[in-house]
């Protein structure tokens, strides 16, 4: 905690000095969105080059001056909360001034901004996200304040943790790990008690794109029990780009990417390729829109996708048919054929890249 308040303090410090000179007080910070800024790296995903380009807040500048007095505003918030031992959610900054913030998404960007500015992961800086997976199968563990949980007999869901870096004592015999991208067939799968029935195993959802406690979380657990973790997607751009997050991480969330990125993590499924071994019926594919055209477009240009020929492969299958289906289009050859042979098989003969 003494680091943040350092750094927080070093940024004030060089505010008051520019004003002590009569000049316009900047903020410096890293282009976090732009592509020049990352580079790939096999053993970590994307991460940032050590030396970016950067951008500045002016308050000078009438485009950046309301920027740079919030980013002072939540500067103060954090550095009041970490002298207190205090925690709050980005939700409950949004809310102590509305007015003032606009929206939550400023209240996001912003939070990323001074993240990757002092160079401190957010955790650090006693702010939680609110969390949105889901967790259940083969494990246990003990959560910061002493509450012991147990996933294992739990016939409901768990959230993922709020604090992943504060929970120990983790506990698995689980042979695998199962990223599951949506929360229906998620569901879908404990219904059928696919965690235990094959082997045991734990389950994650990020229920969609996964946020900051569900990637935590994923690398928490891999690198604790070093066990082989595999994805269930759909077999479509946006399935693959969410597959991409778990393994290589994001370019706005690049500068975290040591703690956020799982590059072992396997594509189980749906492939482009299964839908044709599997003769699904047409009818339950879905054209492609042109939007899914070009995500595709951009994700087969990115520098991870060269160095996984079999990935490309599959890419160019789902480019060609312009389909894409739903990992429920398997309920089309019966109505637990996803946990009864489609992931017993994949996962008995190796049928993931």
């Amino acid at each position: 905690s003494s680091e943040v308040l350092e750094a927080i303090e070093n940024v004030i410090q060089d505010v008051l000095k520019s004003v002590a000179q009569n000049k316009a007080p900047v903020l410096t910070l890293a282009n976090r969105s732009d592509w020049r800024n990352i580079e790939f790296k096999d053993s970590v995903g994307l991460q940032m080059i050590p030396h970016c380009t950067t951008k500045q807040i002016r308050s000078d500048c009438p485009r950046s001056a309301p920027k740079f007095a919030l980013m002072l505003k939540i500067l103060s918030m954090i550095y009041k909360m970490v002298q207190s031992n205090t925690y709050a959610t980005k939700r409950d900054i949004y809310y102590s001034d509305t007015l003032l913030f606009g929206s939550q998404s400023v209240v996001d960007n912003i939070i990323n901004d001074i993240s990757c500015m002092l160079k401190i992961p957010r955790r650090s800086l006693h702010i939680l996200s609110t969390t949105k997976g889901f967790v259940a199968g083969n494990l246990s563990y003990t959560e910061e304040d002493g509450t012991k949980v147990n996933c294992t007999c739990s016939a409901t869901v768990l959230t993922v943790p709020s604090n992943v870096q504060g929970i120990k004592n983790l506990i698995s015999q689980a042979k695998f790990m199962l990223i599951v991208e949506k929360d229906a067939t998620f569901q879908r799968l404990l219904d059928d008690d696919f965690c235990h029935k094959l082997s045991p195993c734990i389950m994650i959802t990020g229920r969609g794109v996964p946020d900051l406690n569900t990637r935590l979380l994923v690398r928490k657990l891999w690198d604790s029990f070093q066990i082989p973790v595999f994805t269930l997607m759909d077999a479509d751009p946006h399935g693959v780009e969410i597959m991409c997050i778990y393994k290589y991480g994001s370019v706005s969330m690049s500068f975290e990417a040591h703690h956020l990125t799982v590059p072992a993590i396997k594509w189980l499924g749906l492939l482009p390729s299964d839908l044709k071994r599997l003769n699904i019926c047409k009818d339950v594919l879905i054209p492609f829109t042109k939007q899914d055209q070009n995500k595709l477009a951009s994700i087969q240009k990115r520098p991870y996708i060269a160095c996984q020929p079999m990935w490309k492969k599959e890419l160019e299958i789902m480019a060609a048919s312009k389909l894409k289906a739903e990992i429920q289009a398997l309920t089309s050859l019966s109505s637990d054929y996803l946990s009864r042979v489609y992931l017993p098989n994949k996962l008995q003969f190796g049928g993931w890249l």
